[in-house]
């Protein structure tokens, strides 16, 4: 596979089609920001005036998405991707849906003669950029194998997760407990500084010892610990909080059809939702510190 089509060209989505085309694939992408396509295209990106025109003569397409409708919206009815795509044609969903939703549209690729993979990410803008992402696949193993070498020019660990909707079932567990970790690891830090503490010193004990997690240790909340993270470019370009909201608001209902319990999960949820009222949605979601501490 060649031509490839990329639909969604945010902060993770624009990344990832620009390591594909510098890594030999002719990508034709589309989005509905302007100022994105026009980033894209500076890179070597076919600019597309619509979805379908990204899509034409493509032997697979990649989307990057932000909720369930929108990927509902692209693929399905009459005027979506699906009724447009030759049959055979690898469809690969990137965003975080809920997995009923990518069973739901995976079935309908099925229906019409495609091979379809939901395939979420982990790993942050950082990831996205440096082509290290991971991908956590749900589908057919032998889609999968079809779709590795894209994956691997997009990232660099690659898990099937199980059939259709089971990537997003890992992924929505995986960003319930980054939820849960950041708004602990803010918290600590905020309690560290008012007694006094400096933050990265603080920060650099936490990372030597048992508190030890991702936050701490590659995309710190506090301002100025980190020259590369988010918190350090004010809170600007990053995962934004009101994406890690839905996230959370996709694992609570999960864990409501399955009768799972979700204390933390849901406590999590609660702050994150704050946090968005407040105003903060926009911004990346380690702002979630803003919660617990005033900062200049």
């Amino acid at each position: 596979m060649k031509h490839i089509a990329f639909i969604g060209l945010g902060n993770m989505g624009g990344p990832m089609a620009v390591n594909l085309q510098n890594k030999g694939f002719i990508v034709s992408a589309f989005d509905l920001s302007a100022a994105a396509l026009e980033k894209a295209a500076a890179a070597g990106v076919r600019a597309a005036r619509s979805a379908a025109d990204a899509a034409h003569g493509a032997e697979a397409v990649i989307s990057m998405l932000p909720a369930g409708k929108h990927v509902a919206a692209l693929y399905l009815g009459d005027d979506g991707l699906f009724a447009k795509l030759p049959k055979g044609a690898l469809v690969i969903d990137c965003s975080t849906i809920d997995a009923a939703a990518a069973r739901q549209v995976a079935g309908a690729a099925r229906d019409a003669g495609l091979a379809m993979l939901d395939a979420p990410v982990s790993g942050g803008t950082a990831g996205a950029a440096a082509g290290t992402l991971t991908f956590i696949v749900g589908g057919e193993a032998a889609d999968l194998e079809r779709a590795r070498p894209l994956l691997e020019a997009m990232g660099k660990n690659i898990f099937h997760a199980g059939g259709a909707g089971a990537g997003q079932t890992a992924k929505i567990c995986n960003n319930m407990l980054l939820g849960i970790l950041m708004a602990g690891t803010a918290e600590a830090l905020a309690l560290g500084v008012k007694n006094g503490l400096d933050p990265k010193v603080l920060s650099d004990i936490i990372s030597k010892s048992s508190g030890r997690n991702w936050a701490t240790e590659l995309y710190n909340p506090w301002p100025g610990v980190m020259d590369n993270a988010p918190a350090s470019r004010g809170y600007a370009g990053g995962f934004m909080s009101e994406l890690m909201l839905k996230d959370l608001g996709l694992a609570e209902e999960t864990a409501l059809q399955s009768h799972a319990a979700n204390p933390l999960g849901a406590l999590a949820r609660n702050l994150y939702e704050e946090h968005v009222l407040q105003g903060h949605g926009q911004l990346d979601f380690s702002s979630i510190v803003k919660r617990f501490h005033t900062l200049n």
